[in-house]
């Protein structure tokens, strides 16, 4: 009869008897907000994961500034580490309400994981889509899908 093996213990009889490497946390997440064009645009920060864990306060942020007036939205996500289908469905949300309202979600993505993920699903054609700051306050070099 073989021996019976939990999933440590085959890593151990594999890898000998390492420790397992310290898991990423996927709760942490900090937003920033500031104002500019004379209060006509929020501008959010987001660093860390916007996932499952996070996504309830990303959405409350974002939705309480549609609410609470007409501002256009810059979402800068160069600093997050991790997005997920939740965290997506959050800005689909964001981006709907802020349409509803004639105004504009541009989000600001780094080459990566997070650009690769919105060409994938195909946001990259919904949301409007920059490299830098600069871009997305003025509109303009919008990225556009990779085949």
């Amino acid at each position: 009869m073989a021996p019976q093996y939990g999933r440590g213990d085959a890593r151990r009889r594999l890898f000998g008897a390492r420790k397992a490497p310290a898991k990423m946390s996927h709760d942490e997440l900090s937003i920033d907000l500031k104002t500019e064009d004379g209060g006509e645009t929020l501008v959010f920060r987001l660093r860390g994961s916007l996932d499952l864990a996070t996504a309830p306060a990303v959405r409350a942020a974002l939705t309480d500034a549609t609410d609470r007036g007409s501002h256009n939205m810059i979402v800068d996500l160069t600093h997050l580490e991790f997005l997920d289908s939740t965290g997506l469905g959050v800005l689909i949300g964001v981006h709907r309400r802020t349409t509803e309202r004639s105004k504009t979600l541009r989000l600001i993505v780094n080459d990566g994981p997070i650009l690769r993920l919105l060409n994938i699903t195909g946001l990259i054609v919904v949301f409007s889509v920059y490299r830098s700051m600069e871009d997305a306050r003025r509109g303009s070099d919008r990225l556009t899908a990779a085949l």
